[in-house]
């Protein structure tokens, strides 16, 4: 399901947190699918659970993932919140940085901007 990269820069739980968002984004999770407790997922990829429950922690407060207790923990429906302040100036700042570095890289800004509609594609927007 998941995969851990103990070189990344990302810390574990993060990287669960965005595993597991590109794959709703993708449609390989769907509402109401059930993904694996803490307990299961952190024997699945070795890390302590501590790390698997802050990952689903962050989820659950972001509205991805419910855990109804007794029954597991699931997909939820994505409705389309407001849009916030804060989150609109978290992505602009983190796309500023991989602007930044993509310049140092000499990688020219329409092979940017064509890896951008390529990835929106792959989560299900209009390039």
């Amino acid at each position: 399901m998941l995969s851990i990269d103990p070189r990344s820069r990302d810390p574990i739980y993060r990287q669960i947190i965005n595993q597991i968002k590109e794959q709703v984004a993708r449609g390989v999770l769907k509402v109401d699918d059930k993904i694996p407790s803490v307990r299961e997922l952190s024997t699945q990829i070795v890390v302590n659970p501590n790390t698997v429950s802050k990952a689903y922690q962050e989820l659950e407060r972001e509205g991805i993932i419910v855990t109804m207790r007794g029954r597991g923990t699931f997909i939820t429906e994505q409705v389309p919140g407001e849009i916030l302040t804060k989150d609109i100036e978290s992505v602009r700042t983190k796309l500023k940085q991989v602007v930044l570095e993509g310049y140092y890289a000499g990688i020219e800004k329409e092979v940017m901007q064509d890896w951008v509609a390529w990835y929106y594609k792959q989560f299900g927007g209009k390039s």
